[in-house]
């Protein structure tokens, strides 16, 4: 079993910056796979970025350029940074974790305003 609690969103203005954080605990030897997921209203959950385990980095377009996605394999923790957000970007993140099986975090919303 594993268990990802995300934190680090909130509200900001149009070209702010946000780090969002996802802590792993549980059997955490076995993530072979880490990203970030965004669900906005009335939309698809969508990939954010994602981070594999000895894997390059991903990005979907919309976000290259603008956050990175970071793992300290001492805390357990994967980051997202966000730079020069905007109102699109505004959802609900999910942190997930693939060993054998799927686990998901239970979200922490961000909104941009303009």
């Amino acid at each position: 079993q594993v268990q990802l609690v995300e934190s680090g969103g909130g509200v900001v203005q149009a070209g702010g910056s946000l780090r969002l954080s996802c802590k792993a605990s549980g059997s955490i030897g076995s993530i072979n796979f880490m990203g970030w997921y965004r669900q906005a209203p009335g939309k698809q959950r969508e990939l954010v970025a994602t981070i594999p385990s000895g894997g390059s980095t991903n990005y979907a377009d919309s976000v290259k350029g603008r956050f990175t996605i970071s793992r300290d394999n001492a805390k357990n923790t994967v980051y997202l940074q966000m730079n020069s957000l905007k109102p699109e970007d505004t959802a609900v993140y999910y942190c997930r974790a693939i060993t054998f099986y799927d686990y998901w975090g239970q979200g922490t919303q961000v909104t941009v305003s303009s």
